[in-house]
């Protein structure tokens, strides 16, 4: 079913959410001396040094220039132990419960934001990967399946604004091809920081559907499934969108 989409033949044909921005709105992200994303990545800086709590996340993979480079454009991942996919911020609490006895960090809290954008950012220009690991096969078709099916009360897929209708407008703005290349992002509407799981359930919330948790497995699969759609695309980091 993801080799059969359109977006696989025609690659050119592919754009980011920056491209339906205003040229306001893109110089925003330009410019990190005024992009607001970067007072997350700055927290996130600050907390990957951080050993109050016993060992920082720089005990393990020093500095995250190198360490982290093209790592949130390989995300979501296969995890061994749990036998299933991850996404970032799924691999940050694991490391801290795994390897900083800490407790797990929600999906919103500024916390998590934080170091997800600051490992983010070190995959800013890296091309998104393909997930080719065949433990992900079956996850990536639910994704798919998820993506292509009607939901809620409107009765509408994903597919339908983001292939069918992208270009188009909805409420005055325009719909994206909906590809998952600067999360988490500085969006305007919220005046805070918000990972692509709260984009997604805003999406679902607009269909009046049932809302998956931020980091349930349904969620996730649906997250591998779009940067799946997204490979090859060029990771902006942590961006800004309207």
């Amino acid at each position: 079913m993801v080799a059969g989409h359109a977006w696989a033949q025609v690659v050119d044909s592919r754009r980011s959410g920056f491209d339906f921005m205003s040229a306001a709105t893109q110089a925003l992200q330009r410019d990190d001396a005024q992009n607001p994303v970067m007072l997350w990545v700055s927290d996130g800086a600050r907390r990957w040094r951080d050993a109050s709590a016993g060992r920082a996340c720089s005990g393990c993979h020093g500095v995250a220039e190198q360490s982290m480079r093209g790592v949130a454009a390989r995300y979501p991942a296969w995890d061994d132990r749990l036998s299933e996919p991850v996404n970032l911020q799924k691999r940050i609490n694991l490391c801290r419960e795994r390897h900083q006895a800490q407790p797990p960090l929600s999906s919103e809290e500024d916390a998590m934001l934080a170091l997800e954008s600051y490992v983010a950012m070190q995959s800013r220009g890296v091309p998104i990967a393909r997930p080719d690991d065949p433990r992900l096969a079956d996850s990536l078709e639910r994704g798919s399946r998820l993506y292509t099916t009607r939901i809620g009360q409107l009765a509408l897929s994903c597919a339908h604004c983001h292939d069918q209708l992208a270009g188009g407008r909805l409420g005055g703005s325009p719909i994206p091809q909906g590809h998952p290349t600067a999360y988490p992002i500085y969006r305007l509407q919220w005046q805070s920081a918000g990972s692509l799981a709260r984009r997604l359930r805003g999406c679902f919330a607009g269909v009046r559907a049932e809302q998956p948790g931020s980091m349930s497995r349904e969620m996730i699969e649906l997250e591998l499934f779009l940067a799946a759609r997204a490979a090859g695309m060029l990771h902006e980091g942590a961006g800004v969108r309207p």
